[in-house]
Parts: C-alpha cells; structure tokens; sequence
C-alpha cells in the first residue's frame, strides 16, 4: 500500500509514546546543546565590544564548550536508546504480525524481500528515530528562541532569521523528499528483489551447477545489481544537489542579514552592537536546521522502508486465533458441503466426508485436485467459503485455535529442518519432551538407528534446511515429529513418498500400530492406502 509521507511519519512517531519521557529528555538536552554552541559566537561578540572582561568571558565561553560536548553526548544517547529500543519493539511486533498472518497470507510470499524488510529495512528505522523526530522538535524551539533574541535588536532582522531558518529547515527537506520520493521506494523494492534472487540463487545452487546455468543467473545477477546502483546513483545525485542548495542558501541569508544589519545601522535605526550580535547569532545558530536540510533525501528513503514494515504490520489476517472459547473434546470429523477457492481458483467444490474416531481414511486424487488442501483446512490454516468443519459436533471455527492445534499431527509433503541439534528439531513438536520420548516417537518414525550412528547422537548439528540429510531421512524426521506431537488426529499428506518400500513397510506398520488415533492419509501409494480403514478418490474437487 502507498502512504503519504506524512502518514507514514504520523504512524511512526506514534511507535515513540511508550519512550516519550526519554524523547522528552532528549529534546531539551539537544536545544541546550545548540543554544550553548550558538552563545559561544555571541559571547566572542560581547568581547570584542568590550562588554565583559576576557577571564570572565573565557570561563564561561570554556564552560559553554563543555557543556555543549555533555548535552550532545547526552542527547545522542538518549536519542539511540530510544532508537534501538524501538528497532525491538517493532521487530517483535512484526514477527507477531507475521505470526497471524502465518500461513494463508504468506504462502506465496517473496522470502528474500520479508528479510529485506526484516533486516535492512527496520534497521533503517534508526536514522528516523534517532536523527529525525528530536532534530525537528529542537530546530522548532531553538528557532523561536533565535528570533526572539535577533528580534529584540530589530524585528526586520529578526524576520529575516526566520524566513532563512525555514526555507533551509523546511522548504529545502519538502523540496529533496519531493524529488527522492519515488527514487527511494524503487531503490527499497530493488534492494528486496536483490536479495530474493540472492537468496533463490543460493538454495538452488544444485540445480544451478547441473545443468550449467551459472553464467545466465549471474549476467541476471549483474543487471539487479546495475539497476540498484543506477538508483542509488541517482538518490546520492538528489543528497548533493541538497547539501549544495542548502549551503548556497545560507550563504545567501548570512549576507542579507549582513547587508540589511549595516543598511540600518547606516540610517542610525540600530547600533553597531545590535547589527554585529544580530549578525553573529545567525551566522551560529544554522546548525540545527542544516541536519534538517541534510534529512531531506535521506529521510524519503526511511519512508519508504517504514511503509513496506507498516504493510505488514497492518495487513488484515485471512484467519483469527480463536481464543477464550469453551473448552473441545476430540470426536467424530464432518465434513460438511464445504467449498473453497484460492484467489479466482476453484479447488474444492460441495465436498462432504465423515471420519469417525481411530478410524483410518486414505484419500487418493490426481495432483491438484484439492487433497492438500483439504488437510489445510482441517488445520484451519484457511477458512471454507461454503459449509463447515466439525470436530467433535463443534464447528472448528469456535475452537480455540491452541485447542486444534493439540488435537492434531499434520506431516507435510515438504520438511522444514532448523539449523540446530536433531533433538532441538525433533523437540519443536512438544517443548518439554523428555529423551525417552523423543526416543519412543522416533523408533516408531523408523530413524532412531539413523540417529545413533552419527558422531553426537540427538546431539547432532542439522545442516541449513536441513540439507546434511536425505530426503527420506527428513521424511522420517517429520513423521517422528508428528508422533512426538501425539495430536489425537494424524494427518499425513504423502507421508512416504520419499521413502523406498522397506521404510515405507516399517512405517506403515507403526501407524497400524496406533490405535488410539484417527488418521487422514493422503498418498498416490496404492500400497501405503493398503492400511486405511477407507479409501476415497477426490476429482476436481468433489469425491468421486
């Protein structure tokens, strides 16, 4: 979704309020900083007009000079407390979010762009934060007080300070955002597809390498790479078209104020006094509204990384988390006339089934013809269009979610592997298994030999994506997590398809074994089907 900039601001500086006291504190330790840096010129003025003797003045010009390094640090720190306490905050935040949209609204989703978003663009947060919002708070009053002091010499003077202070510390940022804006929201979405191609590339190096496709994925590689740097070429043309413009007008404003000050001290309307401290208050006193000026281009860059994080943050889930319902007891599953579509896909169409306890139900179908996801909506991972789902007489839909979650096992075609201990991976099933369990549920998964002839046993490091094992090895890995879960329904889709006929017999006799289950089975396998209790044939949508 495209914000405004200002929105996007609004929505971000609302993040602050559990750390207003410290934004607070940093606000007045950063006016005291540049006020103290600002009267250090202005004193010197009272110098050389000989109104306060050269001890007294050096002591306190020094003391100024102290204090102005202990505000900055004081301000900075407070700043980047605030900053990287938010970066926390928002992270949770977004893994929560990402936690309810998990899985319907990110199947399909560009991992290599969420961990660009993830990492990069979060970080990118900082400079909003920590050299943003306070920088914008204390060029504001540090203005009101420079005028008024300019002013008290002669209201022209004072006017002209004002009108320099906004043209460089807020017609010069509207100007750069305006001519950064749609460079740095392209540079933030080049900077996600490079890294989703990186990525992509790295998990198929394999399939790279056997049929020789190094040479096409790099010269594609190269032109990612080109493409982002033709448009960070282009946002750090906009940076010194700023720094110029902005050091051309104060410049500028400094000789007005010289060449106005000395046509009024010309005409005797001021003293020398007022024309050189109005003079030198504001040659000094730019500071503040030069890091203004400077945020310009930069800043529509962090814009645009926050609203790629406040999509996710704000994009609606297609399934709640039931919660505070009445507690559930596991029984008979009905599957009543239900109809489901994926985008403008049909994929199930008025399918009703029955499954009644420590039953054992084999489903057979051509690829696509909704198997899968039949078994995606028994874990309501999506909501039915048309009819409903019970377990036990109760609509899924009014269990609590952690509730369904216990009542089932679900082993996918695809097993996701941590890189950790074997144990650790096994152990994500249920938490606080003890050894002697995971040993139970992976004798029954047919791995536990596999596992005690590695060098570390349960102990043993998995490989990123689980890529230091077989396919078949994984496969057994995910049914002893399943077993581990002990779910009272036991959903398998394609539960030995990687496996050969031996693994598949040995398996096939442990779920035999299991008596106390109510299992959903979905396998091309004649063979593996041999087990069921029942067996039906889904046909487009509908059983056949």
């Amino acid at each position: 979704m495209k914000r405004s900039s200002s929105k996007v601001m609004l929505k971000l500086i609302v993040m602050i309020k559990p750390l207003m006291i410290n934004m607070v504190i940093a606000i007045l330790l950063g006016l005291a900083g540049h006020l103290a840096a600002s009267f250090i010129t202005i004193l010197a003025g009272y110098g050389i007009l000989g109104k306060i003797a050269f001890w007294p003045l050096a002591f306190i010009m020094l003391s100024l000079a102290v204090l102005r390094s202990v505000f900055r640090y004081g301000e900075q720190a407070s700043n980047h407390y605030i900053a990287f306490k938010l970066l926390a905050l928002i992270r949770d935040k977004v893994f929560g979010a990402l936690r309810k949209l998990a899985p319907a609204k990110l199947e399909g989703k560009d991992a290599g762009d969420m961990i660009s978003i993830i990492t990069s663009d979060i970080e990118l947060l900082e400079v909003f934060y920590a050299h943003t919002i306070s920088p914008i708070v204390i060029a504001s009053l540090f203005a009101m007080v420079m005028f008024a002091f300019i002013a008290h010499y002669h209201l022209g003077l004072g006017i002209v300070a004002l009108v320099a202070y906004a043209v460089v510390g807020i017609v010069i940022p509207l100007l750069m955002n305006r001519l950064s804006k749609d460079k740095s929201l392209l540079f933030r979405n080049l900077s996600g597809d490079l890294s989703s191609f990186v990525l992509e590339s790295l998990r198929g190096i394999k399939e790279i390498i056997q049929y020789d496709a190094g040479q096409k994925r790099l010269n594609m590689l190269q032109d990612l790479t080109n493409k982002l740097d033709h448009q960070e070429n282009s946002l750090k043309k906009v940076m010194a078209f700023n720094v110029s413009i902005t050091n051309l007008v104060v410049l500028a404003a400094d000789m007005i104020m010289l060449f106005y000050g000395g046509y009024l001290f010309g005409h005797g309307i001021i003293s020398f006094e007022a024309w050189l401290l109005a003079v030198l208050a504001l040659f000094a006193s730019f500071g503040p509204f030069i890091a203004l000026a400077n945020l310009g281009s930069g800043l529509q860059n962090t814009i645009a990384a926050g609203n790629r994080i406040l999509d996710i943050l704000e994009e609606k889930p297609l399934i709640n988390d039931v919660i505070n319902a009445d507690a559930s007891v596991f029984g008979a599953i009905e599957v009543q006339d239900i109809s489901f579509s994926y985008k403008d896909e049909t994929i199930l169409k008025e399918l009703s089934l029955n499954v009644e306890p420590r039953q054992i139900l084999g489903i057979v179908g051509k690829s696509g013809s909704g198997k899968s996801t039949l078994l995606k909506l028994l874990m309501r991972f999506w909501q039915v269009d048309k009819g409903s789902i019970q377990i036990g007489e109760k609509d899924i839909a009014k269990i609590n979610t952690c509730d369904l979650r216990k009542m089932e096992s679900y082993v996918t075609q695809d097993t996701h592997l941590f890189h950790d201990t074997i144990k650790n991976n096994l152990k994500i099933a249920k938490l606080d298994a003890t050894d002697e369990e995971l040993i139970v549920a992976c004798k029954k998964a047919n791995i536990h030999d596999f596992i005690m002839s590695l060098p570390k046993g349960y102990e043993t490091m998995v490989a990123e994506l689980g890529a230091s094992l077989s396919s078949g090895e994984k496969q057994r890995l995910n049914l002893a997590r399943a077993f581990l879960h002990d779910g009272q329904l036991l959903l398998l889709d394609e539960p030995t398809s990687n496996l050969d006929s031996l693994n598949e017999a040995l398996i096939l006799n442990a779920l035999r074994k299991v008596k106390d289950k109510t299992i959903i089975m979905v396998s091309h396998r004649e063979s593996t089907l041999k087990s069921c209790d029942k067996i039906i044939k889904i046909d487009a949508g509908r059983i056949s």
